[in-house]
């Protein structure tokens, strides 16, 4: 199991967002029942925001620029400006960003009871203009946890208890208690680089990828998790984007699974490429479930999204798998890609070389002391 943290590429975008979001310090996650800085606390220039903790300004980011199939650059880069017009531009889209949060806040308050059920995302579908008129067909309203099973489908125990075996056994699984991987990665842009990722039982992980101007990086010691560009600092993980850092770097995730969720149902099932899955949604209270697609043939996991809770709406990251192959007495997956709903998110690997029970220093997974360098290759 592994999406690098939701790619390394997904990091990049956030450390991007702080930049653009004009951080004065790094949120640091509270401890365990400390009260968590807001946003006006850590941030420049709060206007809208100010009663969202500080560890959901950049998810909430993501979100917006999600929604509107825009990046960070749309508001916060120089360079998407002709310089004399620059200011204004900038100034007009930040107001009409903060009209629009404060109107879903209020929509959300006055007939949802505060839920975010009334979203950027609603209007916008992944494009800057609100699409006013219902497109031809219209599309799905219900999503594919909502959609109905139909009957005589496995119960989600059998076919998560399938996945175990298709793996090799939770026995197999737990005997494995390191793992070193080298891949290439294909950037959205066709670039390539070298990647490493290094996972340590239970749940440490770091992956990094190699690029000329130097090291991308997110990694996660069990408790608490960082991402870095070339030139930056590190920036700390707030506690919405460790909660997927926590399961993502889990080395005996399929065996652990049904120990994580509290509930489980089959939803529909689906065709993930030329595979038909079954679709199981593993969920606990006051938590975005995690759909996870299991081959019907094979019992292998194809195809995993999970998401994250923003202040304005749920933001998704999809894991596709393939290319399984037994390493140890262990199916492992040599070929993954990671999307998320940000435009050009999509990150391909592909493992050159893997290695299992080997020696990995537990200072790998410490917070990196500096920003990141250029790799010497």
């Amino acid at each position: 199991m592994r999406t690098l943290f939701g790619a390394v590429g997904a990091a990049v975008a956030l450390v991007m967002a702080t930049a653009g979001a004009g951080a004065q310090s790094s949120p640091e996650t509270p401890a365990p029942g400390s009260t968590p800085k807001m946003a006006p606390d850590v941030y420049k220039n709060i206007k809208v925001l100010k009663d969202v903790p500080a560890d959901q300004v950049i998810p909430s980011m993501q979100f917006i620029a999600a929604s509107l199939g825009v990046d960070c650059d749309y508001c916060h880069d120089t360079k998407a400006f002709d310089k004399d017009d620059l200011e204004k531009k900038k100034a007009d889209r930040k107001k009409s960003a903060r009209k629009m949060i404060t109107m879903t806040f209020a929509i959300n308050k006055d007939s949802f009871d505060g839920k975010p059920k009334v979203t950027c995302n609603s209007c916008h579908r992944g494009a800057n203009d609100p699409l006013a008129t219902p497109p031809i067909p219209a599309p799905e309203s219900k999503s594919e946890a909502e959609e109905a099973a139909p009957a005589g489908l496995p119960s989600a125990d059998q076919l998560l208890d399938k996945w175990v075996q298709a793996l090799g056994g939770a026995d197999a699984i737990q005997r494995i208690s390191s793992r070193v991987e080298k891949a290439t990665v294909t950037t959205p842009q066709g670039r390539q680089a070298a990647a490493e990722v290094y996972a340590k039982a239970p749940d440490m992980r770091l992956a990094v990828m190699h690029f000329k101007n130097g090291d991308n990086v997110a990694v996660y010691n069990g408790h608490a998790g960082w991402s870095g560009l070339p030139g930056r600092p590190p920036r700390a993980l707030g506690s919405v984007e460790l909660d997927g850092a926590r399961l993502e770097a889990d080395l005996y995730f399929a065996a652990h699974v049904k120990q994580l969720f509290q509930e489980f149902k089959v939803g529909a099932p689906q065709k993930i490429g030329d595979r038909e899955a079954y679709l199981v949604v593993a969920d606990s209270p006051g938590q975005p479930p995690v759909l996870l697609y299991l081959d019907q043939q094979s019992g292998l996991l194809v195809r995993m999204v999970r998401y994250a809770d923003t202040a304005l709406g749920r933001f998704p990251t999809q894991t596709d798998y393939s290319d399984y192959r037994d390493c140890d007495g262990v199916k492992v997956a040599f070929h993954w890609t990671v999307e998320t709903a940000r435009p050009e998110s999509r990150f391909a690997y592909q493992v050159d070389q893997i290695q299992q029970n080997v020696p990995v220093d537990d200072a790998k997974f410490e917070k990196p002391g500096a920003p990141m360098v250029a790799a010497e290759n």
